[in-house]
């Protein structure tokens, strides 16, 4: 069974940056997809990024595209998510996931973090 841990959230101003790391255990591939989804406050859980394959093959969410970049470290089986310029409007609980089988579902969650951007 695959569990999930991310860290790495905290306020930062508007402009700033932060790096989130999500450590998987248990039974993980490097062919499987990992992602980040976010929720707001009062809104759905929105995909972020994701990452899958023996590439690295990355997609983003148009509202991060160029200021955000999910990276992998199968060695450490850990997943990052690289944030850029970050504007009010990022602030979320920041959630990792991951498709634990292969199945294009994502399975598994992890507990989030929560990242405050302000103005």
């Amino acid at each position: 069974q695959v569990q999930l841990v991310e860290s790495g959230g905290g306020l930062v101003q508007a402009g700033g940056s932060l790096r989130l790391s999500c450590a998987a255990s248990g039974r993980t591939s490097s062919r499987y997809a990992m992602g980040w989804f976010r929720q707001a406050p009062g809104k759905e859980r929105e995909f972020v990024a994701r990452i899958r394959g023996s590439r690295g093959d990355t997609y983003y969410a148009d509202s991060v595209k160029g200021r955000f970049t999910i990276s992998r470290d199968n060695a450490k089986n850990t997943v990052y998510l690289q944030m850029n310029s970050l504007k009010p409007e990022d602030t979320a609980v920041y959630y990792c996931a991951a498709d634990s089988n292969g199945s294009g579902v994502y399975d598994t969650w992890g507990q989030g973090t929560q990242v405050t951007v302000s103005s």
